[in-house]
C-alpha cells in the first residue's frame, strides 16, 4: 500500500512551494530544506515540533507560497517567461514539499496526540491552502501563454501537466463555477482527512478466554495485555487481527472479531464517505465529466471508467470457476470440522470464515507449517537478507546513520549510497512496530523528492517505511509471517522508487507516477519472496540461525497458488466497490459492498458492518482507482518473468537498467512508454495468470 503517500503527492501536483528560512518563538528553526544553495543535499528534516510550533510553521508556509504566487500572477502578459513562471514554479514546488511532510506527516507516526492533532489540523490548513492554490487563475493564465519555445522534453511535460490540471479544476470556466468547486474541494479535503484521522485514533479492543482463543499459538498469547481476571485484550492493530482471524477455532471468537473489524468508525466513518461520494459526483458535474471514475481516471493509464469495467469483467469471468472450485473445497473443509468439534454446520462460508478456511486449505493442500515456518523468519534477519538482495540487484550500499535525529525510539535512518560511484543518493526511515495512535496499514511516505535544485545538483530524497509488524519481547524476537515478508519486500519497493528517482522536477519525482503505474516497481518485486535463493538469504531460525528445511522451502514456494480465485475476486469486489461508488453520485455504501460480496465472492458481508468505513483507499488517494492493484500486478507480472527470471532474478545488469529505466524516471515518463522500453514490446497477461496458476487459453492479449 502506497496510499496516504500517493495522496498526499496528488494534492502537491500542482502547487507552488517557495524557499523557507524561518524563526519561530525567538529561536532559529531549520528550514525544512533549502535546495537552493549550492551543495545542499543533507537531510534537515525535524521531528521535534511543539504544536504551537507546528502551527506557527503552517502559517509561516502559507504566507511563503502564497508570494510566489502572487509574484507570477501579477507580471504583465509581455513579461512572461520561462524563467519567471515555469521555473519559479518548479524551485517553489521543490522546497515546499518538505515543508508539507514534516508538518502533516506527525499525524500518523508520532507518540504524543497533541502533535498529531496539531499535525492533522495543519494537513487541513495546508489543503485548504493548496486549494486555493490550484485556483488562481491569474497564474493559469501566464502559464498558458507562449512558453514551448526551447524547452527539454521534461520541461515541456511539467508545462503542460500545469495547464491539463489548470483545466482540471476548471480554471477555464465560469467565476461563480470556479468558487463553488473551490468550496466542495475543500471539504473533500478536510473530510477525506477526517476519515483518516478517526481510523489511526481507533483503539478498539475485545476481551477473550484462553478458550475462547483456542489454535492460537503460545508465542501470540504471551504477546497480549491481560486484564485483572486474567482474560486476554486483542486490539483490532494486524498482528493481533489476522492471525487470531486465521488461525482461531472458535467460530464466535472470529465472529466477533471480524465483526468489531469490519465496525470501525462505523457510524461517522460512513457518513464521511457517503458524504465524499455526494462531493466527489458533483465537482466531476461542474468539471463536465459524466462521473468521478472518469474524471480522475482520465490521467491514468486505463482512461476511462468503461476500460476499469472491461478489465475487471474479464478477471471476473476467468477467476469464476477457480473461485467456485475454491468454495466448494472451503464449505467440505468447514463441514469436516463442524462433525469433528461438535459445532452446528449452517451450510455456508460466512466472512468470519474465510481467512481461517483459506489458511486451511494452504495447510491440508500443501501441507505448510505456518507455525515452524515463522521461526525462520526473524525481523532483523529478514532485513539483513532484504537489504542485500536490495543492493546487490540496484547496485547500492545501505548504511545505518548512528544517533539520528528521529519521532520514535523505535525508527531506524539509513543512508543508501550508488555502489560504483560512492554518491549518497538518498535516506530512509524504518518505523517497523505498532503503538497507539500509529497508521495502522504499511506504507510508503515520501518526505523529500529527488530531483534536481535551482543550482542543478541533485537534492536528497528521503522516503519512510512504515508497517506494524509483531514488537519484540525480552524472550521473543520479532517474528515476521511470510506474507508480513511480502509486504516488507512491496513497501521498501516504494522506498526504492522514492530514492532512486532522478528527475528534474519535484512533480515527477519518485512514486508520482500515474495511479495505475504506482504499484507496479513495489508488487514486482513481491516476486523474490517466492523463490528459493532469496528465501535462503533472508531467513534463518530465530534460536540457532540454522535454515529453512528443503521439504519446508518447496511446500511454501508451491502454495504461492493457494486459493488464488478467492483471493484475486476479492480484490475484483473491492475495486468494482470502488467503480460503483465512484460512478455513481450517492450510495448506501455498505449496501454496495455486501451486493458485490455476495455477487462475485459468493460469501455475504457480515450483517451490521461496513468494511467501506474502514477502508482507507477511498480516502486516501484510490478514490476510483483501487482498481490500481490488479491492473499494476498483471504489469509487474510481465516485467519479472520476461526479463528477471529469464535473465537472473539476481541479475545486477537487469536490476541496474531496471533502475535506470523505471525507478530513476520517475513520473517524467508515461508508464506504458517505460514498460515498452524495459520489454522490448508491448506489455501483456500472459506472465501474471501462469503466475497464478491459471492457464489461459486464448492467445497473448496486450493491454
Amino acid at each position: 500500500m502506497c496510499a496516504l503517500r500517493v495522496a498526499a503527492a496528488r494534492t502537491l501536483r500542482s502547487l507552488s512551494k517557495p524557499v523557507m528560512r524561518m524563526t519561530i518563538q525567538n529561536r532559529p528553526v531549520a528550514p525544512a530544506r533549502d535546495c537552493s544553495q549550492a551543495g545542499n543535499r543533507r537531510n534537515a528534516l525535524r521531528w521535534d515540533l511543539a504544536p504551537d510550533e507546528i502551527r506557527t510553521m503552517t502559517d509561516r508556509v502559507i504566507s511563503g507560497v502564497k508570494k510566489v504566487y502572487d509574484d507570477i500572477g501579477s507580471l504583465s502578459p509581455e513579461n512572461v517567461s520561462v524563467e519567471n513562471t515555469l521555473k519559479a514554479l518548479a524551485h517553489a514546488d521543490l522546497d515546499y514539499a518538505s515543508s508539507r511532510y514534516v508538518l502533516g506527516f506527525p499525524q500518523y507516526v508520532f507518540p504524543s496526540k497533541e502533535v498529531r492533532s496539531a499535525s492533522t489540523e495543519a494537513d487541513k490548513k495546508l489543503s485548504d491552502f493548496d486549494v486555493e492554490m490550484t485556483m488562481r487563475e491569474d497564474v493559469f493564465t501566464r502559464i498558458t501563454k507562449n512558453l514551448k519555445e526551447n524547452l527539454t522534453p521534461e520541461e515541456k511535460r511539467f508545462l503542460d501537466r500545469r495547464v491539463a490540471l489548470g483545466k482540471r479544476r476548471g480554471l477555464h470556466l465560469s467565476k461563480e463555477v470556479q468558487e463553488e468547486i473551490k468550496r466542495t474541494s475543500k471539504l473533500i479535503s478536510e473530510l477525506s482527512i477526517e476519515f483518516n484521522k478517526n481510523l489511526n485514533e481507533d483503539n478498539t479492543y475485545l476481551v477473550f478466554s484462553e478458550y475462547e482463543l483456542g489454535g492460537l499459538a503460545h508465542s501470540y498469547l504471551n504477546g497480549l495485555e491481560r486484564t485483572a481476571n486474567g482474560q486476554y485484550k486483542v486490539t483490532l492493530e494486524y498482528p493481533h487481527y489476522y492471525p487470531l482471524m486465521k488461525r482461531c477455532h472458535n467460530p464466535e471468537t472470529r465472529r466477533k472479531m471480524e465483526t468489531a473489524f469490519h465496525s470501525r468508525c462505523k457510524e461517522v466513518n460512513t457518513a464521511i464517505l457517503e458524504q465524499l461520494i455526494h462531493l466527489r459526483a458533483k465537482m466531476a458535474d461542474l468539471l463536465g465529466y459524466s462521473s468521478h471514475a472518469n474524471y480522475v481516471l482520465e490521467i491514468n493509464m486505463a482512461k476511462n471508467a468503461s476500460n476499469v469495467s472491461d478489465f475487471l469483467d474479464t478477471f471476473y469471468e476467468t477467476l469464476k470457476p477457480i473461485g467456485i472450485k475454491e468454495r466448494k473445497y472451503i464449505l467440505a473443509l468447514k463441514k469436516r470440522e463442524c462433525l469433528m468439534k461438535g459445532y452446528q454446520f449452517d451450510g455456508q462460508i460466512n466472512a468470519w470464515d474465510l481467512p481461517y478456511y483459506m489458511n486451511q486449505v494452504e495447510q491440508c493442500k500443501f501441507a505448510v507449517n505456518k507455525d515452524k515456518l515463522i521461526e525462520y523468519f526473524p525481523l532483523d534477519v529478514v532485513t539483513k537478507g532484504l537489504f542485500g538482495i536490495y543492493q546487490e540487484l540496484l547496485g547500492l550500499t545501505f548504511t545505518e546513520i548512528v544517533n539520528a535525529h528521529v519521532w520514535h525510539e523505535d525508527v531506524k535512518l539509513y543512508s543508501a549510497h550508488d555502489t560504483d560511484t560512492g554518491e549518497e543518493i538518498g535516506q530512509f526511515y524504518l518505523d517497523l512496530h505498532p503503538r497507539e495512535g500509529k497508521f495502522g496499514h504499511a506504507a510508503c511516505f515520501g518526505l523529500q523528492p529527488g530531483c534536481r535544485g535551482p543550482d542543478g545538483n541533485r537534492c536528497l530524497p528521503v522516503a519512510a517505511m512504515v508497517a506494524n509488524f509483531t514488537k519484540p519481547r525480552k524472550d521473543m524476537p520479532c517474528l515476521l509471517q511470510h506474507h508480513e515478508v511480502e509486504t516488507y519486500f512491496h513497501e521498501f519497493g516504494h522506498v526504492m522508487h522514492e530514492l532512486c528517482s532522478k528527475t528534474t522536477f519535484s512533480e515527477f519525482s519518485g512514486t508520482l507516477v500515474e495511479t495505475d503505474f504506482v504499484e507496479v516497481p513495489s508488487q514486482m518485486l513481491e516476486n523474490w519472496v517466492w523463490e528459493k535463493e532469496p528465501l535462503r538469504r533472508m531467513s534463518g531460525h530465530y534460536k540457532d540461525g540454522s535454515p529453512i528445511p528443503d521439504n519446508l522451502l518447496d511446500k511454501l514456494i508451491t502454495s504461492r497458488v493457494a486459493n488464488t480465485g478467492l483471493m484475486n475476486l476479492r480484490q475484483v469486489v473491492l475495486s468494482k466497490v470502488d467503480q460503483s461508488l465512484h460512478t455513481s453520485s450517492h450510495a448506501d455504501t455498505a449496501e454496495v459492498f455486501a451486493k458485490h460480496c455476495q455477487e462475485i465472492l459468493g460469501v455475504p458481508a457480515t450483517p451490521g458492518t461496513n468494511m467501506t468505513a474502514s477502508f482507507s483507499h477511498l480516502a486516501g488517494g484510490y478514490d476510483g482507482q483501487y482498481y490500481s492493484y490488479l491492473w499494476s500486478e498483471v504489469y509487474s507480472m510481465d516485467i519479472y518473468f520476461s526479463r528477471f527470471k529469464k535473465e537472473g532474478i539476481m541479475n545486477p545488469k537487469v536490476g541496474k537498467e531496471y533502475r535506470r529505466v523505471i525507478l530513476e524516471a520517475g513520473g517524467s515518463v508515461d508508464g506504458i512508454d517505460m514498460l515498452k522500453t524495459f520489454l522490448g514490446r508491448v506489455p501483456c497477461q500472459d506472465a501474471f495468470f501462469q503466475c497464478k496458476g491459471l492457464n489461459k487459453s486464448q492467445e497473448t492479449q496486450p493491454l
